[in-house]
């Protein structure tokens, strides 16, 4: 018993203890702090002043700078065709022939008319000398000698005829033989040797397209039509085209025209541009992307356009301090070049910005910095002061 009562003081002592230590407000166990959150992994770029070209974007359809439904134009056997499908071929080179004696004989039979003629001319003004003397001498009447002037006039009428007629049929002889009347290549061949062919028939020999130069018809909105005219006035106008997915070069070209109206359905407007095409990169029927290159802006500040973003509040980006914490920095933007965008107000250079990875970011957090982007110059001049 006496054992039991000295255990129970001894706990009533502990627990006296421990009331004393929370009256005067002495932690009974001591809590560790909460781990600070991860850094979160993002990818940032850096404001620098650079040339930036200001571009229009388009979708343009390729199209043959001149195509040609080779057709025939008399009637007749196709007794050659002379050119292999898809070949390339010059002006004036031989495509076909068509049977050409029926023309051929059409042609000397209007020259030994002629010959006729002429010949009946001699011996009438060889009759009408004659007979104008006699009249001198009162020899022949002066009727018959009229009546001869008359027949001297329908032979040489006669004869004008029998130079159209030849004429004519030297034309007709020249249909026989089909010449390209264009460079460029030929398609698909529509009609095969030793068929009959018409001049009326609907259809043709071959499809000629020209390539080089080749054409691209492509839309813009209504609204760029002022700083497309803009750029017409001062001189030729550079369009590049690219691959659909923007990462091939095609070609560079030109702009052609814009074109007299506007649709008004779409609120868009027509262009044609104009490519050299020396590798063949452009095919006609085939859709690409057209960046249209207005003006360049020299020595802005430009960021990747993949840092701006929208905001209730307007645009802003996140910026990344020296402690590596972001803070959303509010910006005002100019025009856009190429996958970059024209800072005017709220950053300066060398100010870095994320440009992946947001959607995880609040003011405030931490981040650490996986790969830099920076501002895309594959079209730019020398950046100027640009942050290595």
């Amino acid at each position: 018993m006496q054992r039991l009562t000295w255990i129970a003081g001894a706990f009533a002592l502990g627990g006296l203890g421990v009331a004393i230590r929370l009256w005067a407000g002495e932690p009974a166990i001591a809590q560790a702090p909460p781990p600070a959150p991860p850094a979160i992994p993002v990818e940032a770029g850096t404001a620098s002043t650079a040339d930036v070209p200001i571009e229009e974007v388009g979708l343009g359809n390729v199209q043959a700078f001149n195509t040609v439904t080779v057709k025939v134009r008399v009637d007749g056997e196709l007794q050659k065709v002379d050119f292999t499908e898809g070949q390339t071929v010059k002006v004036g080179n031989l495509l076909a022939q068509i049977d050409p004696r029926p023309f051929q004989a059409a042609l000397d039979q209007a020259i030994a008319k002629k010959a006729q003629d002429e010949a009946q001319l001699s011996n009438a003004q060889v009759n009408l000398q004659r007979d104008e003397n006699l009249v001198v001498r009162q020899f022949a009447t002066q009727q018959t000698v009229d009546n001869e002037k008359a027949g001297v006039a329908q032979l040489e009428a006669a004869i004008q005829g029998d130079e159209a007629a030849i004429e004519n049929a030297r034309v007709q002889l020249g249909y026989t033989t089909i010449t390209a009347p264009i460079s460029g290549r030929t398609g698909i061949r529509l009609i095969d040797q030793g068929n009959i062919v018409h001049a009326a028939d609907t259809g043709g020999i071959v499809v000629l397209t020209q390539l080089q130069p080749i054409s691209v018809i492509f839309t813009l909105p209504e609204d760029d039509l002022p700083a497309v005219s803009g750029a017409l006035a001062k001189g030729p106008v550079t369009v590049t085209a690219l691959s659909r997915d923007d990462k091939s070069v095609l070609d560079q070209g030109t702009l052609a025209l814009v074109d007299n109206e506007i649709d008004q359905a779409t609120g868009t407007m027509r262009l044609k541009a104009t490519f050299p095409n020396p590798n063949n990169q452009l095919w006609p029927g085939q859709f690409i992307n057209i960046h249209l290159l207005l003006r360049t802006d020299r020595n802005v500040l430009a960021v990747p356009s993949s840092a701006v973003q929208h905001g209730p509040s307007g645009l802003y980006v996140y910026r990344v301090k020296p402690d590596r914490t972001v803070e959303a920095q509010p910006i005002e933007v100019g025009p856009n070049g190429d996958h970059v965008t024209v800072v005017t107000g709220g950053l300066q250079a060398r100010d870095r910005v994320v440009t992946a990875g947001q959607y995880r970011l609040q003011p405030g957090a931490r981040v650490v910095v996986a790969t830099d982007a920076p501002v895309p110059a594959e079209q730019q001049s020398k950046t100027a002061g640009a942050v290595p």
